[in-house]
Formats: structure tokens, sequence, C-alpha cells
């Protein structure tokens, strides 16, 4: 099912979200819901909390062929490179505007999986950008916190005037 994705500034994008104690039918269910909505979108990855979740649920797919989502509850950075990638980043809880973010180009997380089980994966290039950007915002960040002031300004101002 596609779920909508809470407008900016809903206090929920700014919460940290709850940790996951055991994958359930209902954490799948959710899951399932959130790989539709990223397809619909489409986009390479999604939050729970971008729908108003407040779990630490997160997927990603930067497939080219799709329908390769990685399924992650709790997910951590467990190691970053120390090389950078560069990457237009955008938001469907601020629609409109997008801005060219630098994060680590590779990243190994450690999550709880669908099977319930500790895992530790390597993503790199578009995967770890995603991934990186999905663990913002469980951790109440968006994005353009990435960026000056000055600029994270003028982003939420164009957005609202697109809004109009």
């Amino acid at each position: 099912m596609i779920r909508a994705c809470v407008p900016w500034p809903n206090t929920c994008l700014r919460t940290p979200a709850e940790g996951v104690t055991e994958i359930t039918d209902d954490i799948r269910a959710i899951w399932d819901d959130m790989i539709d909505t990223m397809e619909a979108m489409p986009g390479f990855g999604l939050a729970a909390v971008q729908i108003g979740v407040m779990k630490q649920l997160a997927v990603v797919d930067a497939s080219e062929d799709r329908g390769r989502a990685v399924r992650m509850a709790n997910p951590e950075v467990l190691h970053a490179s120390a090389k950078l990638r560069d990457h237009v980043e955008a938001s469907p809880n601020l629609p409109g505007v997008s801005a060219k973010i630098s994060r680590p180009r590779a990243v190994t997380v450690r999550f709880l999986n669908s099977d319930g089980d500790w895992q530790e994966q390597d993503f790199v290039g578009l995967w770890s950008t995603s991934v990186q950007h999905q663990i913002d915002h469980l951790n109440g960040k968006m994005y353009f916190d990435h960026l000056s002031r000055t600029k994270r300004d003028m982003l939420i101002k164009k957005s609202r005037r697109a809004a109009k």
C-alpha cells in the first residue's frame, strides 16, 4: 500500500525514531508499504519516519532493475570511507527542491534484517548515499542539514514558494 509522506516541517521529521526490538509481521507489513511508497515516488530509499511511523525502519533500492530492496531495522554506520561522493539529494517530505550533498562514498552498516538477524553489509555509491540519507531521517535529520544555514534557509523558502 502506498502511504502519504508527511510534509515538512512535521515534528516527526525532527524526532529520532524508536528502536525495533523484534521483527514481526507488522514490521514486515510496514516495510512492504515503504517499498510500495518508495517505488511510487520513485526513489532510492525511504525511512519509516517519512510516512509518520516512528520506528527505526528503512528500505533502500539503488539497483538499476529495481526489486532488490534491502530492509533494515535499527541501521547504524560502522565504518565510512574517507573518500566522499557528491550526489543531488531530495525528499518527498520537502518536494520541489534538491541540493548537492557530499557523503562518504562507501559505508558498512549493521542492521536487523527481515529474518530478525543482525547483518553487516557494505554499500557503495548511490546505495551508500541512500542508506546514509535514510539513517539521517531516523535520527531526526534532513538532507539539507548538511548545508550551510544560508543555503538551507533558501532551500526551504524555495520549497514553500513552489507549494503555493
